[in-house]
C-alpha cells in the first residue's frame, strides 16, 4: 500500500543514473531539461555517401525530454526511390536511456567521444544498418543558431560538426551493400537546444511581421588537408543572421574565412541548386574560392522529418515501439511539387582554387522570397542560364 505514493515521489522528483556524475548545468535532475520550452531537442544527424552520387543516406536520432519521446530515422535514395524507415518509442523519465542512445532496433554507440561511433539498425522493415563513422579532423563548434519571430524564440540551438569516413555495410531488402572508407565519407553533426518539434501547437495570434521566407546554405566539405564548415542564413531582403565559415587543419589549426559570397546556380524552372561559388577569405587576405556541384540530392522534408514534411516530424508521438517504412518517387508530380519548399541535402563535390578537391554536404534552401537570387515570392522559380 505504501509503494505507490513513494513511487510518485521517486517519479516526480526524477533523478536517475546520470545524476552520478558532475555534469549538471542547472540546479534540477539531468533528465530535467534546462528549459520548460516544449520543443527542447537533444539530436544527432549524419551522412554517408560513395562519392559516385548513385546513393546517400541519412540517418539520425534525437531525444525530445518535455515530449517524453525519443526516434530515429533513415534515409536512402538511389535513383528516383527515396526510402524512409522511422522508429519512435517513449523516453525514459529519469534520463536513463540517454547514455544508450537507442530506439528500437535502432542505436548509436559512441565508441570515442568525439571521434568514433557506431550506428547500427537491426533489420526493420527490410533495412538494416551497421557502419562505423570515423572523424577525420577534430570537430567544429559552430556559432549559436537563433531565429526569432516577432517576440518569440523559435530557434536557439548550439551544433558541433565534424566530416569523416564510414565502414560496414548497408542492407536493403536481402541485398548487401559495401562500406569502405577509401570510398565512403560523409559528415555528422550534434545539435541540442530550442526548434519546432512534435505535433504542431496551437498557432496563437498570427506573428509580426508574418514569415516571408528564408534563404540558407550549409557545406561541411573534406578535403585531404583539411576540412571546412560554411554555415549562411539570410532574411528575405538578404541581411545575412549567421555568417560561420570554419576551415580546420589536420593539426588542430581553426581559422575563419570572412564574409562569404555567394552564388547558386537553379536548375532553369526550380529551385533545385546544381552547384555553386562560394568566395571566401583566408586570414591573410587571399581570396580562397570554391566550386561546388550536386551529385544527388535528398530533400529533408520527404519522409526525412525536417520541417513542411506532411508525414513523419520529430518529436511526433506515433506509439511505444513504432516503426513505419515509406518509399517516395521523387519524379512523381506530387512529390517534386513539394521539392522547393523545405530544406534539400546534397551529395557534394568541391573543388578550391588551388586544384584540392573535396567531398561533403551541400545544404541549401531558398524558401520564399529571396531579393537576391531573385525570388519574389514562394513560387518564383529561377530563369535560364542569363537569368
Amino acid at each position: 500500500m505504501n509503494d505507490r505514493p513513494q513511487d510518485l515521489h521517486r517519479e516526480y522528483v526524477g533523478i536517475g543514473p546520470l545524476d552520478e556524475f558532475p555534469i549538471h548545468q542547472v540546479p534540477r535532475p539531468l533528465a530535467w531539461a534546462g528549459s520548460s520550452d516544449r520543443n527542447f531537442y537533444d539530436r544527432c544527424y549524419l551522412n554517408a555517401h560513395d562519392r559516385s552520387g548513385d546513393i546517400f543516406l541519412i540517418t539520425g536520432l534525437g531525444f525530445y525530454p518535455n515530449l517524453g519521446t525519443k526516434d530515429a530515422y533513415v534515409l536512402l535514395r538511389r535513383g528516383d526511390a527515396q526510402t524512409a524507415v522511422h522508429v519512435g518509442a517513449a523516453a525514459d523519465p529519469r534520463g536513463a536511456d540517454r547514455m544508450a542512445q537507442q530506439v528500437g532496433a535502432y542505436r548509436i554507440e559512441v565508441v570515442e567521444p568525439l571521434r568514433k561511433l557506431r550506428v547500427v539498425l537491426e533489420e526493420t522493415e527490410g533495412l538494416a544498418l551497421e557502419l562505423t563513422w570515423e572523424g577525420s579532423f577534430d570537430v567544429v563548434q559552430e556559432l549559436p543558431h537563433v531565429m526569432r519571430q516577432g517576440s518569440g524564440t523559435t530557434l536557439d540551438a548550439q551544433r558541433f560538426a565534424q566530416v569523416g569516413t564510414w565502414e560496414g555495410v548497408i542492407s536493403v531488402d536481402g541485398t548487401d551493400i559495401p562500406v569502405t572508407p577509401d570510398r565512403w565519407v560523409g559528415t555528422r553533426d550534434r545539435s541540442w537546444g530550442i526548434r519546432p518539434v512534435g505535433e504542431v501547437p496551437p498557432a496563437g495570434k498570427p506573428a509580426e511581421p508574418p514569415f516571408e521566407g528564408m534563404w540558407w546554405l550549409y557545406v561541411p566539405m573534406r578535403f585531404d588537408e583539411y576540412a571546412v564548415v560554411i554555415i549562411i542564413q539570410e532574411t528575405p531582403d538578404g541581411y545575412r543572421t549567421l555568417n560561420d565559415c570554419t576551415r580546420i587543419w589536420r593539426d588542430g589549426r581553426v581559422e575563419q574565412l570572412g564574409w562569404p559570397r555567394v552564388r547558386v546556380r537553379y536548375e532553369p524552372g526550380t529551385r533545385t541548386p546544381t552547384g555553386a561559388m562560394i568566395s571566401c577569405t583566408t586570414p591573410s587576405g587571399d581570396p580562397l574560392v570554391f566550386e561546388v556541384e550536386s551529385k544527388l540530392a535528398v530533400p529533408l522534408h520527404v519522409g526525412g522529418g525536417y520541417g513542411g514534411d506532411p508525414d513523419w516530424s520529430h518529436g511526433m508521438w506515433k506509439g511505444d515501439g513504432f516503426s513505419e517504412r515509406i518509399t517516395y518517387n521523387l519524379s512523381d508530380p506530387d512529390v517534386a511539387g513539394r521539392l522547393m519548399f523545405g530544406v534539400t541535402d546534397h551529395v557534394g563535390h568541391a573543388v578550391d582554387s588551388g586544384g584540392a578537391e573535396g567531398w561533403g554536404l551541400f545544404e541549401h534552401a531558398a524558401l520564399g522570397r529571396h531579393d537576391p537570387s531573385g525570388f519574389a515570392d514562394w513560387f518564383t522559380v529561377a530563369g535560364g542560364p542569363d537569368a
